[in-house]
């Protein structure tokens, strides 16, 4: 069942949304990647978060976007959909972007991140 994170209820979504990723999901800024939440639906559960800087050259950053679709959905009440995807424009990737490339690797796809 998800919960809330110790969150009060009436906390408006995008704001445990963006609790959750920093308190749960420290290694994105730890690697110098950086997460936004780019719209919240209040109403629908609809969440999108678009991640960047180091993220895009880095080798588990398709897992840990997964991860955080998936995540999110169980940890907050009230998220029904999660879209992950990249920034752009000016928190755009750093390095080059190799996560089209990742994600059709099988490789890891029963990988787990650390968070």
């Amino acid at each position: 069942m998800a919960h809330t994170c110790g969150r009060v209820s009436a906390e408006g979504l995008e704001r445990r949304t963006a609790n959750y990723l920093s308190n749960n999901v420290p290694q994105i800024q730890q690697h110098s990647g950086h997460f936004e939440i780019e719209d919240v639906d209040d109403e629908t559960g609809e969440v999108t978060v678009a991640t960047g800087g180091a993220c895009s050259g880095c080798g588990i950053a398709p897992m840990a976007m997964k991860a955080i679709e998936r995540r999110l959905r169980e940890e907050l009440d009230d998220v029904k959909t999660v879209t992950v995807r990249r920034a752009g424009g000016p928190r755009a990737a750093v390095m080059p972007n190799k996560t089209d490339e990742m994600e059709e690797m099988t490789e890891y796809e029963d990988y787990s991140p650390p968070f």
